[in-house]
């Protein structure tokens, strides 16, 4: 089993789901939509990827290649944000990234 990868995508899209739930109550949200969008993404091909992965699916590397696209869109738009919650969603969101690309590149 996979068991290191997985847990780095669902740790990831645990922290993009509560993300979104929380800069939607910030006082700047309007600021963050493009963030929101991309936080929303990052955790559904997280999902799925981490399915994929689980049951050996034939495609499951071509999903963490687009999974690393997106994580690494995702962390990068979170950068752009100095608060402390943006930084740390941005930290998970780049390992996810590197972590899928490892994953998608092994024969």
């Amino acid at each position: 089993m996979h068991t290191p990868i997985l847990i780095v995508i669902q740790n990831c899209e645990a922290m993009c789901e509560y993300m979104i739930t929380f800069f939607g109550e910030e006082e700047d949200v309007e600021l963050r939509r493009k963030q929101i969008r991309l936080l929303r993404d990052c955790a559904d091909i997280c999902t799925l990827t981490a399915k994929f992965i689980s049951r050996h699916s034939i495609f499951a590397k071509h999903l963490a290649n687009l999974c690393s696209f997106i994580c690494d869109s995702c962390g990068k738009e979170c950068m752009k944000f100095k608060d402390l919650e943006s930084q740390n969603c941005a930290k998970m969101c780049l390992d996810c990234a590197r972590e899928c690309r490892s994953y998608a590149m092994v024969e």
